[in-house]
């Protein structure tokens, strides 16, 4: 590597390298509802029931579970194709709210999925902003908006978010919706 550092990007994992119904098939089968991507306006599959659920029992089944759904979780359309060239001129630095108890079958689904990273970062909570500050990433790119606002503005960056049924509110400037990875792409190569 040259003296000049590779521009370093943020890379959620759930809803940005994967799909971002990956999880419902499985909340359907366990809650028997019929639940779709467009039915999920807030960033909480709850809010999307037709029927209250007990948010305690739905965490324990999640925790329960997860392992399982995220070692099946499908992988985003044209994710592994693009960052499979970024991985050459760009450090991929993956930061996700998953709990580190499941960092080896996240890290064998990076493997197996041939989705290259440099680094893994699970964090378990919603606020990415220490992590990436600590590795003074130039790029974020997440599907939650509230995660998507404070990283732009707490560090400055651009940010790019993956739109979503549950992401619509209003963005800032530095926040720039975007529908898919190919957008991404034609994204990053026009401002890097």
């Amino acid at each position: 590597m040259t003296s000049k550092q590779r521009p370093r990007f943020g890379i959620d994992i759930d809803g940005t390298v994967t799909t971002p119904d990956t999880l419902i098939p499985h909340i359907n089968e366990r809650y028997k509802t019929n639940i779709v991507l467009d039915d999920v306006i807030e960033y909480d599959f709850l809010s999307a029931f037709p029927h209250p659920v007990d948010r305690n029992e739905f965490a324990k089944w999640f925790k329960e579970n997860e392992a399982f759904m995220y070692s099946v979780s499908s992988l985003a359309q044209d994710a592994q194709s693009i960052l499979e060239k970024w991985q050459h001129s760009y450090e991929l630095i993956y930061i996700s709210a998953r709990d580190t108890s499941v960092f080896d079958i996240t890290h064998k689904w990076f493997e197996e999925n041939k989705v290259p990273f440099h680094r893994i970062e699970l964090i378990g909570s919603h606020n990415k902003l220490s992590v990436a500050k600590k590795h003074k990433v130039d790029v974020f790119f997440e599907d939650k908006h509230d995660n998507a606002v404070m990283l732009a503005e707490e560090l400055n960056i651009p940010v790019l978010l993956f739109d979503t049924p549950y992401n619509r509110k209003s963005i800032p400037t530095n926040v720039v919706r975007i529908n898919n990875w190919n957008e991404a792409n034609h994204w990053i190569l026009k401002h890097f």
